[in-house]
This record gives C-alpha cells, sequence and structure tokens, in this order.
C-alpha cells in the first residue's frame, strides 16, 4: 500500500460507520436488512434498483454495471480522484485526523489544494453573512429588499437561501476582509473582485444569492440587478470557476432539494435562481437551476441516483434559447434513461411572476399538469413546420428521430413512433423504413469504430483459481492455510496470480490480521485492477461464499491447483523421458532413464490420489 497516509487513518476511514452517508450524498439507499441497503446504481442509469451496500462488509457492488469496492474506490471513482487524494477527502469529511507515515509529510497538491479550498469556503462563508446582513438590517439594502419582497418572497424564504445585498460602494468590501487579516493576494485570486482593478468588488449594487455545494457551504455568488438598472448592466452575474466551484458541477438550490428530490422522486431543473426560489415558496422544493450552462452531464450524475425510478421536469423559458435548452436537456436525460416532463407555464414569463399574481394553488396546478416529453415535442414541430405539406412531415419527422434515437427501451421506440403516425398523419411504413435507412450507414460506422473495444473489455475469467481465492477473500483467514500449499507461481489465471500476491501483501502487512476491506483497499490503488474488484464485490454479494462452505471452496482450490502443479509436473517429465528413449548409450544412461520414469510413476499415484478425493 504505497502512500504517505498512515494504515492508522487508512484503518480508521475503511471501519467507519459513514459509509452509508457518504454513498448516500449520490444516491438513495433503502435498507433492506440490517447490514444491506439497496439504491439505484449512480455509476449508470437505472429505474430499479441493483446498487448494494454491505454495512458490515463495509463495501458496494453494483449487480447492473458490475462495479464495486470500498469507500475509497467509490469516492475515486465519484470525483474522478487518485487514491490518496481520495483518503483525504474522505478523512475531511468523516472528521478523521490524517496521520502521516514515519519520515513523511504531507507533500500532497490534492491537501494543499484542499486546504486553499477551505479557506476560499471560509471567505465566502463570511461574506455571504456580511451581505444577508446589508440586505435585512441596513439602510443600503432597504431597496432590494423592497424588490424581493414586491417579488412575493417571504423572509422566512429570504433566511434560508440566505438572500444578500452587495453594497455599491466598490471598495467597501476589500478593506473590510484585509481587516479580518485576509491577504491582498489571496483576496485577488478569490474571484470577488475585479480582475482589472482589484480593488474593487466583482459585484455591486446588486441582489446576492449564494451558490451552496452539497454540502450547504457558500462556494461562490449569484447576483441580480435591482429594478430600475442601467440597461447596459448584465442582468445575471455569477462568479467565475473557481478551485472550490465549477459552474458544471453545481446545481443553484440542490443542497436544499436533495432530500425532497429523494422523497418524492422528483427534480424539477429552471433556469435562474429566482425560479428555484419561488418553487420552493410554495412547497416544490425539488427544484434546482443551472448556473449560466446548459444542463450538463455532470448536472445528470448528481442527481441520478436521487431520481432514476422518478421524473425530470423542465422548467426553462419559452423563448429560442429557453426551447433550445430544454431540446438539449431531454435528449441527456432520455440518454440517462430519466423520465421527462415539461412544464409549460401560463400566465407569466416565470415561476416567480406566477406566484405573484396566482398564488401557489397555480403554480402547483401547472406543475402537476407537466406533460410527457414526447408529447411536448410533437406540439412544438406541429408549430415549427408546416406539418400539413409533405415536405414539412419529413423535416417533422427527421428531427424526432434524433428523439426517438436516444431513447433506451424498443418499446418506447415503438410506442413513439406510432404517436409520430398519427400526430401528422404518416403510414407506420414509410415512418418506420425512413428511420431505420436513416440509421444503418451511422450503425455501421459505430460498428467499425468499436471492434477494438470488445478485446479491450473481455471479462475476468472466473475459474476455479479465481473462485477459490475469492472465497479466501470472503474469509481472509483461510489464507495462511492456502499459503502453506500452494505459491503464486502455481496459479495460471493472470487475476488469480494478482489477488494472490495482493492477499500476500495484506497478510505480511497486517501479520495475518487483515479484512476484506484491506484487501479492496489495496487493489483499489491500482487503476489495472478495477475488473478483479468488480468481480469479487458481485461474487461476494451474489451469497456463493457462505461462511459454512468457504473452507470447502479453499479445499477444493488446493487440491485443484495441486493437481494442475503436479500435471504440469508430469507432463514436463513425459517429454524428458520421450526425449531420452531416443538417446539411451551407456549403463548410467539406462540408470538415468529408470529414475525418470520411477518419478513419473511417484507424481501418477499422487495425481490419482488427489482425482479420488
Amino acid at each position: 500500500m504505497t502512500n504517505f497516509i498512515s494504515n492508522e487513518t487508512i484503518d480508521a476511514i475503511l471501519d467507519s460507520p459513514d459509509l452509508i452517508s457518504i454513498i448516500g450524498e449520490y444516491t438513495r439507499l433503502e435498507q433492506r436488512s440490517p447490514n444491506d441497503w439497496w439504491g439505484c446504481c449512480p455509476f449508470h442509469g437505472e429505474k430499479t434498483p441493483s446498487f448494494h451496500v454491505d454495512a458490515n462488509q463495509k463495501f458496494y457492488y453494483c449487480f447492473g454495471c458490475h462495479k464495486g469496492g470500498n469507500i475509497i474506490s467509490f469516492v475515486m471513482e465519484m470525483e474522478k480522484l487518485p487514491y490518496s487524494d481520495a483518503l483525504i477527502s474522505i478523512a475531511k469529511k468523516m472528521g478523521i485526523p490524517i496521520k502521516y507515515k514515519n519520515g513523511e509529510n504531507n507533500n500532497s497538491d490534492f491537501h494543499k489544494k484542499n486546504d486553499e479550498i477551505e479557506k476560499y469556503i471560509d471567505l465566502y462563508e463570511r461574506t455571504a453573512s456580511m451581505f444577508h446582513y446589508f440586505l435585512l438590517e441596513t439602510q443600503q439594502g432597504k431597496k432590494a429588499l423592497d424588490y424581493v419582497l414586491k417579488r412575493g418572497l417571504s423572509i422566512d424564504i429570504i433566511k434560508k437561501f440566505k438572500i444578500g445585498y452587495a453594497p455599491d460602494d466598490r471598495k467597501w468590501l476589500k478593506d473590510f476582509l484585509k481587516k479580518k487579516n485576509f491577504s491582498n493576494d489571496f483576496l485577488n485570486k478569490s474571484g470577488l473582485f475585479s480582475q482589472k482593478y482589484p480593488d474593487y468588488s466583482f459585484f455591486s449594487d446588486r441582489l446576492m444569492f449564494p451558490i451552496f455545494n452539497r454540502r450547504g457551504q457558500v462556494v461562490a455568488f449569484g447576483g441580480r440587478v435591482i429594478p430600475p438598472a442601467d440597461e447596459s448592466q448584465r442582468k445575471y452575474l455569477n462568479s467565475p470557476d473557481l478551485p472550490q466551484f465549477k459552474k458544471r458541477e453545481t446545481l443553484f438550490g440542490f443542497n436544499f432539494a436533495k432530500n425532497s428530490i429523494r422523497q418524492n422522486k422528483k427534480i424539477i431543473f429552471c433556469e435562474g435562481n429566482m425560479d428555484v426560489i419561488a418553487y420552493h415558496q410554495c412547497g416544490l422544493d425539488f427544484a434546482v437551476a443551472t448556473l449560466g450552462t446548459a444542463l450538463t452531464v455532470e448536472h445528470i450524475k448528481m442527481i441520478q441516483g436521487f431520481v432514476a425510478e422518478g421524473t425530470v421536469y423542465l422548467s426553462f423559458d419559452s423563448d429560442g434559447a429557453g426551447q433550445t435548452a430544454t431540446w438539449k436537456a431531454i435528449k441527456l436525460c432520455r440518454e440517462n434513461d430519466l423520465t421527462v416532463r415539461i412544464i409549460r407555464l401560463k400566465g407569466g414569463k416565470d415561476p416567480s411572476e406566477i406566484l405573484l399574481k396566482f398564488g401557489e394553488k397555480n403554480l402547483t396546478s401547472q406543475v402537476n399538469n407537466a406533460i410527457l416529453d414526447c408529447d411536448y415535442l410533437l406540439l412544438r414541430l406541429g408549430e415549427k413546420y408546416p406539418v400539413d405539406t409533405p415536405e414539412g412531415k419529413t423535416k417533422a419527422a427527421l428531427e424526432f428521430f434524433q428523439y426517438v434515437d436516444v431513447l433506451k427501451s424498443d418499446i418506447q421506440r415503438e410506442s413513439c413512433l406510432e404517436q409520430l403516425c398519427q400526430t401528422f398523419n404518416l403510414k407506420p411504413e414509410a415512418v418506420k423504413r425512413d428511420f431505420i435507412n436513416r440509421n444503418r450507414a451511422q450503425e455501421r460506422s459505430n460498428i467499425r469504430n468499436n471492434t477494438n473495444q470488445i478485446e479491450q473489455n473481455t471479462p475476468v475469467k472466473l475459474d476455479a483459481e479465481l473462485r477459490g481465492l475469492i472465497a479466501v477473500t470472503a474469509d481472509p483467514g483461510q489464507f495462511k492455510n492456502i499459503r502453506s500449499k500452494i505459491s503464486e507461481n502455481d496459479l495460471q489465471n493472470i487475476y488469480a496470480r494478482r489477488l494472490f500476491k495482493t492477499l500476500e501483501e495484506c497478510y505480511i502487512e497486517k501479520e495475518n490480521s487483515f479484512t476484506i476491506k484491506d484487501i479492496l483497499d489495496c487493489l483499489n490503488q491500482n487503476e489495472d485492477d478495477k475488473k478483479l474488484v468488480q468481480v469479487i464485490t458481485e461474487s461476494i454479494s451474489s451469497g456463493v461464499y457462505q461462511s459454512e462452505r468457504i473452507g470447502v471452496f479453499v479445499q477444493d482450490t488446493i487440491e485443484y491447483i495441486l493437481k494442475n502443479r503436479l500435471e504440469d509436473q508430469r507432463n514436463k517429465l513425459s517429454k524428458r523421458i520421450k526425449e531420452y528413449s531416443n538417446s539411451i548409450a551407456t549403463e548410467d544412461d539406462q540408470i538415468q532413464f529408470n529414475n525418470l520414469l520411477k518419478e513419473k510413476l511417484e507424481l501418477d499415484k499422487k495425481i490419482q490420489a488427489l482425482v479420488k478425493k
């Protein structure tokens, strides 16, 4: 286990009961028995839970995509971190002190970056509190407070989202923070100040919306102009990407919405911060918003485990840009096997205006009456093209095919193509021919591009050797027995040899006091061992290795490997005997030949004895 983090820290991480809570940040888990938790896999799209977490053995396994491992491999995969960096990240989340091996010190770039991120979060938390104070408690913020109250926001919702006001004085913030012992250089890199004029605040005379990470910490800001405002000003400003904040990976309001998303199995994607807050105020607290970007793959990964069995609602503007965003979001969600409905707002340009004009019941009713994406697209295509002409019908169908392409189910595809035919009065045979012919060339291209991928993704060979060593992994106390009978060189299966070597490393390092958590941890440090980890966790999760049967598995494996070793020796000996029989010239040659025959006879007896067992 080659990293600079001490074994004491690693053991504390692997033994921590926080496995369920950390994985629960990424997907909704349900407890089925004291130690068994199940949910939809955060690594791939699915609607039926196949992701299993064993709280006792401290590992997870997905029966759908076959990914498995321990808490360290989970964080490595979800956060795209190398092994040592994942250790540091988990330790900080769990509140575990990070200790280093003798002679080592904290030289991790990630650790330094993580410390920097924590300092930025502290800075943004303090700044958010000041902006919030300005809005609620000062004369300077009265104009902004009057504006949000007129928009129908309650004081409770203002406090919940910690909405604030950035003063018009652009030099005030820098002077204030320097008095709090923040260095000038650190502040200049913080994203709070103009790059061209570093003493001037990036946000001034704006309504301020703190942007929280999934743990509820302020990592950035969104600022909105307060009407009436200079038309040359941008209506919205968001913080730039920062060490603690990436637009593509952050959703406004997710920290407030995630529990409701879990419970309701619904999520509303909006365009703006005020849209999210309006939905939350009327009790639809599963709304979130992107931050100046279109919906991204990273956003989908954030919410997929929470809403995999539920529905994604899209609430984007009805203008051209909003409809383009809706179309892209539909395809992205469907590519990830998520059900999609579209909220077609009526009576106002956005949710907050509808809430103000008509009240909570009206807005809630419009959400409840959201239509399926297929129906929405057919309505839009009917408005976009002259579908009373052959040319218009063809264009509408070709555009609709792009939606059908991303559907995962053949039944869904068939149903949507039938609906297309009914909506635009088309013959099903003609539509299906056009759909199939359009895709054939692309399918041939995809097959050519993927010919090499099959070889790279060849599954691990789960033979008798590997099965036996997985049994030892399930009960590491068996390793002392197996290592006394066989060695790594006796194994033919390359994955079995790798697992034997890992067991040997753990046995020596832990002095025969190691667990499955230690074995998976050791394997997770090598990128090439991911397939092996998946097979191990799948096999153990399947229930094959019951405690009372493990000893039998191990003994059968020992006998199988010993038999193979003896047969290999006999084959080599038979080859020597055959070669020797043609070159006997002296009495000594005859004696040597007879000795080889006796040796082969002894090998035959040993092999026969093993076969009888």
